[in-house]
């Protein structure tokens, strides 16, 4: 989990990744706010990548992060579906480039392998745990879902969307209008 600059400015939704025996999957909610007001309840923020090998979820600005998204499908691309290469690739661009720079925004990236935090700051995370979260809602996801993993027989989707539903009930950033996506 990121906790630093980057984070304390993004508090635009919650993206949850996790895995459990053999499954990946990632949730994130709908909701689109802008200062006090919800301008969206159903928004599309996880999307595949890579011949639906990758699955990549963003908090912050959607803008920045459609920005992202395409430099990050370039990169996979160049480095044939290498998703710790091409994160590593993103992140040296976006913490270089000036224009770049500026995009508010993280992303969690998630193959078969590796669960990856990517942020402007040139941070490639892969956490020690199944679990991982960004977000405004990510540490109330995170928790919820580490204790879920931990303490009840449910699988990864439904351990990923009961911790969305809690977060949704505490963080006012998050709703409940949960997407979930598992790669097969």
């Amino acid at each position: 989990m990121i906790m630093h600059e980057d984070m304390k400015k993004i508090k635009a939704t919650t993206i949850l990744a996790v895995r459990k025996d053999g499954k990946t999957v990632m949730a994130g909610d709908g909701q689109v706010s802008v200062g006090n007001t919800i301008m969206k309840h159903k928004a599309k923020k996880v999307r595949f990548m890579h011949k639906d090998k990758v699955m990549v979820g963003f908090a912050g600005a959607a803008a920045d992060a459609f920005n992202l998204f395409e430099r990050l499908e370039t990169k996979l691309e160049k480095f044939n579906g290498k998703l710790t290469r091409a994160a590593v690739e993103l992140a040296k661009d976006w913490r270089t480039d000036k224009i770049l720079r500026r995009l508010e925004a993280l992303l969690i990236a998630m193959d078969e392998e590796h669960t990856l935090i990517i942020s402007g700051t040139g941070d490639v995370i892969e956490p020690d745990e199944d679990v991982a979260a960004i977000g405004s809602g990510g540490p109330y996801a995170l928790a919820a879902a580490q204790a879920l993993l931990c303490h009840s027989d449910l699988d990864a989707a439904s351990i990923a969307r009961e911790a969305m539903l809690i977060t949704a009930s505490i963080c006012i950033y998050t709703n409940d209008q949960i997407e979930l996506h598992e790669l097969t």
